[in-house]
């Protein structure tokens, strides 16, 4: 072979190489993508329901009242509580397609049945259900009794309780020092209008309380008598209030007797 040929051969080989080298960077890439989709959709969907937590809270307490109206609220928190459960559901698909850990139907809907990390990944099962109880119930909420609609949205704290320790403790991005701030701001804020919130409940329950302990007044005309004994009746004047002084300057309100009537006189001594 001339110096041409072998040239050639050469220049062929490191295309080759070149060629290769993105195949095998995006072989790998389409390996791994199921992984980071599942990562990433857990960290969006994390997000999405504590975002929903806070603006429930801050309905019940009002803490926006002068700056948005409450409808505006409210849509906000059914639209990023619908998101939670897509994006929630995309990271169980993704899971399942992962070729690492391997996760079947079994291991993503059982708690305690996977072998990868079992008590993470049971406390992201049960958030799984907990969160599709509150999404359908409150889609549901015109056909269910408000009682259990009640009942069911209080669920919502023990959601966002399992799913931030199924996200400190179940996959790579729970040693992020900034995951771990954000998941440390927000559990406060969440404390902070909890607590807004319990208290303002207490308030309401004591104050019919301290309103039915409180002594009636008496009313007009009527004066307490002894222990058992009905009230004593006070004497009144003819106006129906009880005796008071008279106006300075004014008509005395008693009663001022009848004036004697003239008898009529006979028609012959007109």
């Amino acid at each position: 072979m001339g110096g041409g040929g072998r040239r050639l051969a050469a220049t062929s080989q490191v295309g080759l190489r070149d060629f290769q080298a993105p195949v095998a960077i995006l072989g790998s890439m389409s390996v791994q993508l199921p992984w980071y989709v599942a990562r990433a959709s857990g960290i969006v969907a994390w997000a999405l329901l504590a975002g929903s937590v806070l603006w429930g809270l801050a309905m019940t307490t009002k803490t926006f009242k002068r700056v948005v109206r409450r409808p505006w609220l409210l849509d906000l928190h059914r639209f990023l509580g619908g998101l939670a459960l897509i994006f929630t559901v995309v990271h169980v698909v993704a899971i399942m397609g992962d070729t690492y850990v391997h996760f079947g139907i079994a291991e993503v809907l059982v708690p305690l049945a996977a072998k990868w990390h079992p008590v993470a990944v049971a406390y992201g099962i049960v958030g799984l259900y907990l969160l599709a109880a509150v999404e359908f119930t409150s889609l549901a909420r015109k056909q269910i009794p408000n009682s259990l609609w009640r009942r069911v949205h209080y669920l919502s704290f023990p959601l966002y309780l399992v799913t931030t320790v199924h996200l400190l403790t179940a996959g790579t991005d729970r040693h992020n020092p900034a995951l771990r701030l954000a998941v440390l701001a927000v559990t406060s804020a969440v404390i902070g209008l909890l607590s807004v919130r319990i208290n303002r409940d207490l308030m309401a329950v004591s104050a019919p309380a301290a309103g039915a302990a409180r002594p009636r007044s008496t009313p007009p005309g009527r004066e307490p008598g002894p222990a058992g004994a009905a009230p004593r009746a006070t004497p009144l004047t003819g106006s129906g209030h009880a005796d008071r002084p008279p106006r300075p300057g004014g008509p005395s309100r008693s009663r001022q007797p009848p004036r004697p009537r003239a008898e009529p006189v006979p028609r012959g001594r007109r």
